[in-house]
């Protein structure tokens, strides 16, 4: 019985230097790292206007590409519950994602900005333009993981949509890409 005991006590303090207490900064290189970007903006979930959502947002690749962790709150207990792909409309609009898939569930960022909705947050209002002429640049696609009113996630990922998505015609969608592609070329 001692012997258990002793072992409990050792492993205990083993677990407790290897896992950082909540709220801990981890290690400053990990994946999460960088996602400093906080925008603000509400999502349809299963036909139910939801949020806002704070997103904080990194770049992963220049064209641009840009990963968010989205979040419905600002506390620092929030669980995630959703992340948010957005993509160069480069290359979600020259044949990776066919329209039918687009129009079900992709959002055009350019036209969700127009509505208002999107914040950009915590930085001067110039700088805060730039990140939104970027972002409406691009299209976003929405991987809802866990509803705030259920006590364990479902397992059950939504796909989320922007308020007040408008669906493409294949003209359209051809058309975001090479006004993606022009704009780059640009330097805008």
């Amino acid at each position: 019985m001692l012997r258990r005991l002793v072992f409990l006590g050792v492993f205990s303090v083993i677990i407790a230097a290897a896992v950082p207490a909540v709220g801990q900064v981890g290690n400053p290189t990990s994946p999460p790292d960088g996602h400093t970007i906080h925008v603000t903006a509400p999502h349809v979930v299963a036909g139910k206007v939801m949020g806002p959502y704070h997103h904080y947002c990194k770049v992963l690749s220049p064209e641009p590409v840009i990963e968010c962790l989205c979040y419905s709150s600002t506390d620092p207990g929030a669980r995630l519950e959703q992340v948010e792909y957005i993509m160069a409309k480069s290359i979600t609009r020259n044949g990776a994602v066919p329209l039918v898939a687009w129009n079900k569930n992709w959002h055009d960022h350019k036209q969700e900005i127009a509505t208002g909705r999107v914040q950009v947050l915590d930085m001067p209002p110039d700088k805060a333009k730039e990140v939104a002429d970027l972002v409406a640049t691009t299209d976003g696609i929405i991987f809802h993981l866990w509803s705030h009113d259920d006590k364990v996630p479902s397992g059950q990922v939504i796909v989320a949509q922007s308020v007040g998505h408008v669906k493409l015609t294949q003209a359209e969608l051809k058309k975001g890409a090479l006004e993606s592609a022009a704009a780059k070329a640009s330097g805008k």
